[in-house]
């Protein structure tokens, strides 16, 4: 695993001159979920990939939690990768794994509770 932006693993973003002396990716692919991920911001959520057994997947953790929460892995598949629409393709994974995150954070709902009726 490349640790590339100090946010990682939930770590405060800080735009320090230690993001000018991390390690280049030795993956292309890799490389280009990277650079792509850099252009979000969010002051809740950090960000940040890895290549695991031959697949990128972006980690998606919380900023500053006060709880304990786990970190959302999302794979990208290997043909959204070399698809030419690749930074929508991302954006809407990105998108569609922040919902699944949110509500994976329940820790009680409707559904899980038992009913006297």
């Amino acid at each position: 695993m490349i640790r590339l932006l100090p946010n990682f693993n939930g770590q405060k973003r800080d735009a320090s001159p230690a993001e000018y002396n991390v390690r280049v990716p030795d993956s292309p692919n890799l490389a280009k979920v990277l650079d792509h991920l850099r252009l979000y911001d969010h002051p809740l959520l950090a960000f940040s990939a890895r290549e695991s057994n031959g697949t990128v997947e972006v980690l998606i953790d919380l900023k500053n939690s006060t709880v304990p929460v786990h970190t959302y892995v999302l794979p990208i598949h290997p043909r959204d990768l070399d698809h030419p629409q690749f930074p929508w393709h991302l954006q809407r994974q990105l998108y569609d794994g922040l919902h699944d995150y949110f509500i994976e954070m329940f820790t009680s709902t409707p559904q899980n509770r038992t009913t006297d009726g």
